[in-house]
């Protein structure tokens, strides 16, 4: 027993002596990437897709296309196969898992847009949507409690044309430049397959100079460092607006199954570039650009509405973001003279700042009760392991004084038996010095 614990003790020390050989080599930040991927990868992600678009342009079909899923069934019908046709923004929400990795997809539809006879401020509930979601994520961050914050912000919006030839309609220019500063806006050419190749080539330039000409700002693909990168981004640009055909039928092609749609002519297959660019829309979306287009959100487009949020709140008291119509105080007061008008402002300015400092006392209050919180659980904490440690001391001196006093013991009893074998040594001795005397 005592050569095996011997044994298992030099291999204990071996071991650290080449643990500590280890450290000193090598630092270890290199795994701090995965690291950041476990975490992510525990945390999830979530991306908010919003689709706009006239009915009957395959919207849902697209978007069950994309992802493989029947986010529009039987159960909950697409925007087109729905009674009513007002313009209201719907959400739909499915949890997709692939590889280990849980995505939450959020699709966004607006049923009845563009289906109006008059379809004037058809575009004022999306904006109204999406300043909304921007709205609950500024005050998500500015809750004492921001562990749980939860991205319900729209990352990209799929706006679908109309296969028309002619160019962008009027209603087209006029949405895209309402949204073009608050989202991200992909121009798409609906059911290419109702055009042929020159046809469709035409129709992209067209809508690509028209873009040009309003000034419409679409999403800008990064250009990277990595030249495969930088081909795939070329590539796309080169092809917008990308046409794409939705479909969910399986079809038989030369004993090969595609998913396509079957005409007298042929078939028009999805997942072939000859056909239409419905793979690089794909590709684009999930494969490269998806956390692209949520950092373009949050540091562009975010950032802007949340510094046209704080401005108006310091702006005299106005705020910048009502809409026509809705008059402050003083625009309602007819008559009164500069001077009043500028002590008014001046007294809703101080007013909002002294509410803006009582919130702020609340807060700091309650992070100071917070952390005193926290002291005093600390402090309770180190009583308790202090008084463990002096518990664990008292007994360790009690067991060392115990065998002291053993040790002690044991020592005057060996004394007194070496005195008694010295004593009968001596006398031992003289007994034989006598018998040899006699």
């Amino acid at each position: 027993a005592l050569i095996g614990n011997r044994n298992r003790f030099t291999f204990c020390c071996h071991f650290m002596i080449r643990q500590q050989k280890n450290l000193e080599g090598y630092v270890g930040f290199a795994s701090l990437p995965n690291q950041v991927y476990r975490k992510s990868v525990k945390r999830g992600f979530e991306f908010t897709l919003m689709v706009v678009g006239e009915s009957g342009l395959g919207k849902s079909t697209l978007i069950n296309s994309l992802f493989l899923t029947d986010l529009y069934s039987g159960e909950y019908p697409g925007p087109s196969h729905r009674i009513k046709k007002t313009v209201q923004v719907e959400q739909s929400k499915v949890l997709m898992k692939e590889g280990g990795v849980q995505l939450l997809l959020t699709i966004v539809d607006t049923p009845g847009f563009g289906d109006a006879v008059d379809n004037s401020n058809c575009w004022q509930p999306v904006i109204d949507h999406i300043d909304s979601k921007f709205e609950d994520y500024l005050n998500s961050e500015s809750r004492v409690n921001r562990r749980q914050m939860p991205d319900s912000r729209v990352h990209c919006c799929l706006y679908f044309i109309a296969p028309s030839g002619h160019g962008l309609k009027p209603l087209d220019i006029e949405f895209m430049k309402r949204l073009h500063e608050k989202v991200n806006v992909i121009p798409l050419i609906a059911k290419a397959d109702t055009l042929t190749p020159e046809e469709c080539q035409q129709f992209k330039k067209q809508i690509m100079r028209e873009i040009l000409e309003h000034k419409i700002k679409i999403y800008e693909f990064p250009e990277t460092d990595d030249e495969e990168e930088n081909k795939i981004v070329k590539k796309i640009k080169d092809r917008l607006p990308l046409a794409v055909v939705g479909s969910n039928t399986i079809i038989e092609v030369n004993s090969k199954k595609v998913r396509g749609r079957q005409y007298p002519w042929g078939v028009a297959e999805v997942e072939n570039g000859d056909h239409c660019d419905f793979t690089l829309l794909r590709n684009m979306l999930i494969r490269t650009h998806m956390q692209d287009l949520k950092d373009v959100t949050n540091n562009v487009h975010y950032e802007n509405y949340r510094s046209r949020k704080l401005a108006a709140v310091t702006c005299n008291g106005i705020d910048n973001n009502k809409t026509k119509g809705q008059l402050t105080k003083v625009d309602t007061v007819e008559g009164m003279s500069p001077l009043a008008q500028m002590e008014e402002e001046r007294r809703e300015h101080v007013t909002k700042m002294k509410k803006m400092e009582m919130e702020m006392e609340q807060v700091f209050e309650m992070k100071v009760k917070e952390k005193i919180q926290k002291l005093k659980d600390s402090e309770a904490e180190l009583q308790r392991r202090h008084e463990q440690m002096k518990k664990n001391l008292e007994a360790q001196h009690k067991e060392l004084e115990e065998r002291r006093r053993q040790f002690e013991d044991d020592r005057s009893t060996w004394e007194t038996q070496q005195r008694i074998l010295e004593q009968q040594k001596m006398t031992l001795e003289k007994n034989k010095k006598k018998g040899k005397i006699f």
